[in-house]
């Protein structure tokens, strides 16, 4: 792990952005408070209804379980899972006993869970017998001391023989600036990355995530997967720490999810831009919809100015934010602040956060819910410096109010005979053509100029696509340089996708070069 410089640390303690205690303690404060709220799973195959306490109860009984097994502080658990109540019931458990909690994104296969079980060495492990495409394999985890299956048929490995009679009491006593979870990225680089967070930058950014809310935002459906960093707070901790109805849902569709809006009273209040955008789009989508979505706080992955300005035509109020597992919140915008800085800039560092430039616009960042390095050595040491500060690796510029606009991302750019082209700007404009839903830039190659642009477009049903010529005009009433416009243009049904909604773009540009 990287070392915090202790001034640093002394001030985040100080100015009250890190606290003494754990994420148990927290849960345990929250659940205590909050045990008669609901608890629900929309699910076409795994439904559960209860109350909060009575996950907690399992959770408990979970953790006494694994203790008797010989679990203790400091061991790793890793869970597989949909967004079920076991999931639930896993991470709290991992939290009371003061284990480390690895989720995984339920879409890996057997590559991407073999890398993750192999980097953490896990002492537990939890998945599902059968969701979609997730299988369970007793080969991938056979180095796995205790491997527990939701909905298995073995008596022996069964998530439900994993429970003891009596519920574990209290939490174990842990340093919260030690590991808490390890997070790995959701899959849109080829080799995923351990990003380990302590009990404080995890609690801090919970506190943040909540804090953001207006006071009148509506308990939301949590409809990113739980195995990814964000999905996993919105579910398991922000609601705890709110005191809200929990309601997960494990598999997006848009059309459960405009039922669930009108018969549940949860929304979707943001996400990737893809989850508006979607609802906007379905047929069964009314007015009724629309005023239940008064807020859209869009990030995750970047964001197409038009869809900014076409959630606040319909009276959406939109802010953007910027990101990522390493350091969650690093910039966002109130929801009060004027529309041109809520939809054109992604927002002022967020208290206790710190932003800077390099000399090459490389956006270094450094704060409280800064993780504290990867399980990957070499990578801590190349992307955080002596001084704290996190090398982001994206590109961007700040106003004189201090609000940073994200220009890219250094694995988009396109570099056509050594000009570099920036993916984000032409994706920018490819969504304000007639009929395109959702595009992306990525570089094709070009035997003259090594790259070219080559735009890959998701249509609105029955839209005709756009010729190559007609994106070219386009462009040029846009007033983009030559060297933007998309030289080829591909139509697809969908774009493949981590379990978050974010677009493979490396995907999408390996299917290119073959």
């Amino acid at each position: 792990m990287r070392t915090v410089p202790l001034e640093l640390a002394e001030r985040y303690e100080r100015e009250g952005w890190w606290t003494r205690d754990s994420i148990g303690e927290l849960l345990a404060g929250g659940l205590a408070a909050s045990s008669r709220s609901p608890f629900r799973v929309h699910s076409a195959v795994r439904p559960w209804l209860g109350s909060v306490g009575e996950v907690e109860r399992v959770a408990r009984r979970l953790a006494a379980g694994l203790r008797a097994r010989g679990v203790v502080t400091g061991d790793v658990i890793a869970f597989q899972l949909p967004n079920w109540m076991e999931a639930a019931a896993t991470f709290w458990a991992a939290e009371f006993l003061g284990a480390v909690v690895v989720p995984i994104v339920h879409i890996y296969g057997r590559k991407e869970v073999g890398y993750i079980l192999e980097a953490v060495r896990p002492r537990v492990f939890v998945t599902a017998e059968r969701f979609g495409k997730l299988v369970y394999d007793p080969a991938v985890c056979e180095k796995v001391p205790i491997v527990g299956v939701v909905g298995g048929q073995d008596a022996a490995t069964e998530f439900d023989a994993l429970l003891a009679d009596a519920p574990l009491e209290g939490v174990a006593a842990v340093d919260p600036t030690g590991p808490a979870l390890i997070a790995f990225t959701s899959g849109t680089t080829n080799a995923p990355k351990g990003v380990v967070h302590s009990h404080q930058t995890l609690g801090c950014e919970t506190r943040q995530l909540s804090a953001r809310r207006p006071a009148d935002f509506d308990p939301q459906l949590t409809v990113a997967p739980v195995g990814h960093f964000i999905g996993m707070l919105s579910a398991f901790l922000v609601p705890v720490l709110e005191g809200t109805a929990i309601d997960l849902v494990d598999v997006w569709d848009p059309e459960v999810i405009l039922n669930l809006m009108t018969t549940v009273g949860s929304v979707v209040s943001g996400g990737v831009p893809y989850y508006m955008t979607s609802l906007l789009d379905h047929p069964k989508f009314t007015s009724e919809h629309l005023e239940l979505m008064k807020y859209a706080g869009l990030g995750g992955a970047p964001v197409p100015i038009a869809i900014a300005e076409r959630l606040t035509a319909l009276g959406i109020k939109v802010v953007r934010s910027y990101g990522s597992t390493e350091h969650p919140s690093m910039t966002g915008s109130k929801y009060s602040v004027s529309v041109d800085k809520r939809l054109y800039t992604d927002g002022v560092p967020e208290p206790g956060v710190e932003i800077r430039l390099s000399t090459d616009g490389e956006i270094l960042s450094r704060g409280p819910d800064l993780c504290i390095g990867y399980t990957d050595d070499d990578l801590t040491d190349a992307k955080f410096d002596a001084d704290g500060w996190y090398h982001s690796g994206d590109v961007g510029t700040l106003d004189a109010d201090g609000y940073l606009t994200i220009t890219d991302r250094t694995a988009d750019l396109i570099i056509r005979g050594g000009e570099n082209v920036s993916a984000l700007e032409v994706e920018d404009v490819l969504v304000t053509v007639p009929g395109v839903a959702e595009a992306v830039a990525v570089a094709a190659p070009d035997s003259r100029l090594g790259e070219h642009v080559a735009a890959v477009l998701r249509l609105h049903p029955m839209a005709v696509a756009p010729t190559l010529e007609s994106l070219r005009a386009h462009f040029a009433d846009a007033g983009l340089a030559r060297q933007k416009w998309p030289e080829e243009v591909h139509v697809v049904a969908d774009f493949p996708r981590t379990a978050s909604g974010k677009v493979q773009k490396f995907l999408v540009r390996a299917s290119l070069q073959a």
